[in-house]
């Protein structure tokens, strides 16, 4: 049997690939989403000597993988994605629109800034770009 090519998609109006999410996936996990979006346009526009990482703490465990996290330090809270440029740290938690942080990200996001970094949290892909391009991450403006 042989398989039909799928038809490209056009691009966004940012220019940027569409997300392979379904509309499910998308109204279950907003913030998924939105941190997708966040790493194209870090692939795409990301300012000379930048590096970026997601932090991978959400999502359900079991208790003894949670054990197990904590006993080697992770920590609660930790912003979803942390960029590094020209030796100053920068941590942005993405939120969607209506979102709200949880304490322990609060608590976080005081500790980062307490200790030299700059961090804030983001509600939704334009005001996460607008923070980005503030701080000097992201070449650009996005459409």
């Amino acid at each position: 049997m042989k398989r039909r090519k799928r038809e490209p998609r056009p691009p966004t109006t940012s220019g940027l690939p569409h997300c392979p999410m379904t509309t499910r996936q998308r109204r279950h996990r907003p913030e998924d989403a939105l941190q997708r979006a966040i790493v194209e346009h870090y692939r795409q526009r990301a300012a000379p000597g930048v590096f970026m990482f997601a932090v991978p703490n959400g999502g359900f465990r079991r208790p003894v993988e949670a054990a197990i996290l904590k006993a080697t330090g992770t920590v609660a809270g930790i912003p979803d994605t942390i960029w590094i440029k020209d030796g100053q740290v920068y941590a942005l938690e993405l939120k969607a629109p209506g979102g709200r942080l949880t304490p322990a990200q609060e608590g976080v996001l005081v500790a980062l800034r307490e200790a030299g970094a700059t961090a804030t949290h983001a509600h939704g892909l334009d005001q996460a770009l607008q923070i980005l391009e503030r701080w000097q991450l992201l070449r650009g403006h996005a459409q």
